[in-house]
């Protein structure tokens, strides 16, 4: 579009591109930005000068500018290396080509201490924030950000649904349909790994399993029941304790796919065969349910997804003008599970 070659002999900056495209700074801004108010004409002339002088703006400075920081904070509380890195995933691919940046802060014991999480949060200077489980549930975090006007997305809450951003999955149906799967393979005797019970998912996927037992004319024995904490280790431990007891469960339920990926250790373990003596089922899809032998009957909960939704939701709140004028205006996206039976579940033994 430029006649003739650009000499680049030093960094460029906003001023060459504004004067080799004939148009303001401030036109220049807004072009390569993609903000409204910006001719067609204007906005291809601004890529192609910024194109042929190499030119890269500068976060820092136009976090200057826009007293702004162009920072996106993730905050998880130790769940599943699995479900942390499909959150991740989907907040990175969404930011890909964006001039926003993550910054993930991991938080112990939300449910104890929602206002340290706050204040950590405001301290870090972020524009907006993603909420994880169970921090998208403590009302005194959400009114803490509230009075700050920083604007947040909730994954999976379950409660206050018309608080902020809101990713949302039916966790009891997720849950009823993954049980009536056992229970259509004529299991009755299910042991079931819970999670974490400071999680509302935990108590809402369990609603899904007393469901699909009560549709099946089953009862869930208490004593096949214990709690988990969404971790690999106490999966195990847990899995491995229902596996001694009395009559042996014939399948084992757990809450996501690290614990059920322990449990199926456990069976073998105790010397017994996936699935051929125990049916083994979680609940994500994560990586882990797919690179496990046999491959992991679970329930695909699309956390990916919902994080990308939530970072996109988020970034328009935030280009419109959300983050200067109060909280993220209410906006939910709904997304569906999906139950996924692999090679870990079968009939139980005669």
């Amino acid at each position: 579009m430029f006649g003739g070659e650009t000499a680049i002999s030093k960094r460029s900056t906003i001023v060459d591109v504004a004067d080799l495209a004939g148009v303001s700074i401030k036109t220049v801004s807004r072009a390569l930005n993609d903000a409204p108010h910006v001719s067609a004409d204007a906005r291809e002339r601004v890529k192609a000068a910024a194109a042929a002088l190499d030119y890269h703006p500068n976060i820092a400075a136009q976090s200057l500018i826009a007293r702004r920081s162009y920072l996106i904070g993730l905050t998880y509380e130790r769940p599943s290396p699995s479900y942390v890195v499909e959150l991740q995933n989907g907040a990175l691919a969404r930011l890909e080509d964006a001039r926003y940046r993550l910054v993930v802060l991991p938080f112990r014991d939300v449910a104890s201490r929602p206002e340290e999480l706050g204040r950590l949060l405001l301290r870090a200077g972020l524009d907006g924030v993603l909420l994880a489980p169970p921090a998208c549930d403590q009302d005194d975090l959400l009114a803490m950000l509230d009075r700050q006007k920083l604007p947040y997305a909730r994954i999976t809450p379950h409660r206050a649904m018309e608080r902020g951003i809101v990713m949302a999955m039916d966790e009891v149906a997720a849950g009823r349909a993954i049980a009536a799967h056992l229970l259509s393979l004529g299991h009755r005797r299910i042991g079931i790994v819970m999670g974490d019970p400071s999680h509302a998912a935990s108590a809402a996927r369990m609603e899904g399993y007393r469901r699909a037992f009560a549709e099946a004319g089953a009862a869930i024995d208490d004593n096949m029941i214990g709690t988990g904490d969404f971790t690999y280790d106490v999966g195990y431990t847990v899995a491995a304790d229902l596996l001694r007891r009395t009559p042996r469960p014939t399948a084992i339920l757990a809450q996501n796919d690290d614990m059920a990926v322990a449990a199926m250790a456990a069976v073998r373990d105790a010397g017994l065969s996936v699935p051929g003596d125990v049916s083994v089922a979680g609940f994500d899809d994560s990586e882990v349910s797919r690179t496990a032998w046999p491959q992991l009957t679970t329930v695909r909960q699309p956390v990916s997804e919902m994080a990308w939704d939530a970072v996109d939701r988020l970034i328009a709140t935030l280009d419109a003008g959300g983050g200067d004028e109060g909280e993220a205006p209410a906006t939910r996206g709904d997304h569906p599970h999906e139950l996924l039976v692999r090679a870990s579940t079968a009939p139980p033994p005669r």
